[in-house]
């Protein structure tokens, strides 16, 4: 039979009360409790003399129950009585131990994929952002451009209206001194016409 070894990693991982595994109820296996010292007997009762130990979260088979005392069958063969109590129906931390860290080893590479993708999306999110906002810049730099065009526009048609206007008025004015000046030389010229000497006739009588 195998002398009592301690087992550190048991304790402590029994301290941190991880889950175990459940185990079917018609099987008789059962695990030596994470206990610092499982004494072993002859018999079913604390009267009869130790024999041995076994160790910490070592697998064992029950044979029979007698009181607080279960007989089992240890890896080793041997048939000996423990107490009841410091069985369990599940496997031991220890036992236990490397599923544990392949499943933290497993969930840590689970953990940095997503992490590798979340850094993926959000560098295609901020080099969006980016090209959404140098997009809206030149948008913007462009109305701005356009604004000044339509504002310098706005004063060419202002200027070209005024320039029209005055031309207008300088066309009337034109139009008015042109007109004034054929009347006035029309009654002028009325006034004169009737005071002018008439030519006379020559007589085609001969003499």
């Amino acid at each position: 039979m195998r002398k009592f070894n301690i087992l550190i990693a048991g304790a402590v991982l029994t301290t941190w009360g991880l889950p175990l595994m459940a185990q079917d109820a018609d099987d008789n296996r059962r695990w030596v409790s994470d206990e610092l010292t499982t004494f072993v007997r002859s018999g079913p009762t604390d009267g009869y003399r130790i024999v041995g130990t076994l160790t910490s979260g070592e697998p064992v088979t029950v044979l029979d129950t007698s009181g607080d005392y279960s007989q089992v069958v240890d890896g080793d063969g041997d048939r000996v009585w423990v107490l009841s109590r410091e069985l369990q129906d599940e496997p031991s931390a220890t036992q236990r131990l490397p599923e544990l860290e392949a499943q933290v080893e497993s969930l840590t590479a689970e953990l940095e994929g997503i992490n590798e993708e979340w850094e993926r999306r959000v560098a295609v999110m901020t080099d969006t952002l980016e090209a959404r906002e140098q997009r809206i810049a030149e948008l913007e730099a462009r109305n701005q451009q356009l604004d000044s065009q339509v504002t310098d526009a706005r004063q060419s048609v202002r200027g070209l209206q005024a320039r029209l206007d005055t031309q207008e008025e300088d066309l009337l004015m034109r139009y008015f001194m042109y007109g004034g000046g054929v009347a006035g030389g029309g009654l002028i010229l009325g006034l004169i016409v009737p005071h002018l000497p008439r030519r006379r006739k020559k007589s085609d009588r001969w003499f």
